[in-house]
């Protein structure tokens, strides 16, 4: 064993002379572990919220949309063939998208309408899925059944079964002036996806009884994709879009969500930089903590200079001290880190519970639970960027360390 490395880890025990340059180093060791646990989970949790968020969201919306300009396209099934032959679209779906008024007696609730084909609809949504009650293919041609999210029926006060009343923005002339376009349905299923936005403000009817109401005729707003890979959807659409000309308008999900989607990255780089401090703090300790250990030991170093050791010898000595406590810090901080990242499901609702407050409000960030995924590359960055900082706070001290001269060392002594 070199004798460097043996005596930088003598240097790292306890010392019966100063205790306090020990007790520096332990919380060195801490702070480091602390930061590491903190930065780890918190990374973890904002990947699980960008990953329900994802889910969620697509377990509603599609990966792809294809529109016609004016908001009709009435050759929607020429427009589903041709997209049906790119090598990443799965299956297609036509839909009407409107806006309506839900009316139960005296709650009335603004909805987002969109006319579906249950069987195709299955097929680039996951709607079916999640249904509280009744089933999506319940929703017939010429029945005018509809289904809602959970949220809106709770706020019309309906259950499957009951009656609702559908107000069209398209008003009827008449020779008493223009009226509303009123038609009652029947609630044939209750979908809960655990998003608020969509829970709260969606209803789903069939194709036909959409075209219907809103007087779109055999036209459609728009066909649906999905994807093989979703994050090829940007791709893809531009591919479309080209390949069907200037009267097609094509979307994907990252443009329909960019402000959300974006909102989460930015919160995410944000919270690493901002919890990083956490372990620069811890870095700032072990400097503070080998100048003390070099203070101290100067007569050490003296002794070992007159007996041959080279500066950088000495260097090595407290560079390797310090390299050990980064190394242990770092040790604990991914076992700690990994471990409540992992638990933080379980960890989050005792807490929730003791102090009684909620962390994510559903009506405000779109999720009621707290998740978290754990990401080797986040894992990978953090544990290296953690080391290499310990290892450049020990360049100060041990350089330093290097500069002792020998002669004024042992002066005194």
């Amino acid at each position: 064993m070199p004798y460097e490395f043996f005596i930088g880890t003598r240097y790292t025990r306890a010392k019966r002379r100063n205790h306090y340059v020990s007790f520096v180093s332990f919380v060195s060791v801490l702070c480091i572990a602390l930061g590491m646990t903190v930065l780890i989970t918190v990374l973890s949790v904002m990947n699980g919220f960008q990953r329900e968020i994802r889910t969620r969201i697509l377990g509603v919306a599609s990966h792809v949309q294809l529109s016609g300009t004016g908001g009709t396209l009435a050759d929607w099934k020429r427009v589903a063939t041709e997209a049906a032959r790119h090598e990443q679209v799965v299956a297609t779906a036509p839909f009407v998208s409107a806006q309506g008024l839900l009316t139960n007696g005296s709650a009335v609730r603004g909805a987002f309408v969109r006319g579906i084909l249950p069987e195709q609809e299955a097929l680039v949504a996951d709607i079916g899925n999640h249904m509280r009650s009744g089933r999506l293919e319940s929703l017939r041609a010429g029945e005018f059944g509809i289904v809602l999210g959970s949220e809106l029926a709770r706020a019309l006060g309906v259950m499957t079964g009951e009656k609702v009343v559908m107000i069209a923005p398209q008003g009827q002339v008449t020779p008493a002036g223009v009226i509303p376009r009123m038609k009652q349905f029947t609630v044939v299923g209750i979908f809960g996806v655990d998003h608020y936005e969509y829970d709260s403000g969606l209803a789903l009817m069939h194709l036909q009884d959409a075209q219907v109401l809103f007087r779109q005729g055999d036209a459609v707003t728009g066909v649906r994709l999905k994807l093989k890979d979703l994050f090829l959807s940007g791709a893809v659409a531009r591919d479309l879009a080209r390949a069907l000309g200037p009267s097609i308008y094509a979307s994907d999900w990252t443009l329909q969500h960019a402000n959300l989607l974006r909102a989460v990255q930015i919160e995410k780089r944000m919270m690493f930089f901002v919890v990083f401090l956490i372990i620069v703090v811890a870095a700032i300790n072990i400097v503070s903590s080998l100048v003390m250990v070099v203070t101290d030991k100067q007569a050490d170093i003296a002794i070992l200079r007159t007996l041959g050791a080279a500066p950088s010898s000495i260097m090595k000595i407290f560079v390797i001290q310090g390299t050990i406590i980064g190394i242990v810090g770092t040790s604990l901080g991914l076992i700690g880190g990994i471990s409540l990242a992992l638990n933080v499901e379980t960890v989050v609702p005792l807490i929730e519970t003791v102090f009684g407050f909620k962390f994510f409000a559903k009506d405000v960030y779109l999720i009621s639970e707290v998740p978290s995924e754990v990401q080797r590359p986040d894992i990978v960055l953090i544990a290296v960027f953690s080391f290499v900082v310990c290892l450049l706070a020990t360049i100060y001290p041990s350089w330093r360390a290097s500069k002792v001269k020998p002669a004024e060392a042992l002066r005194y002594e």
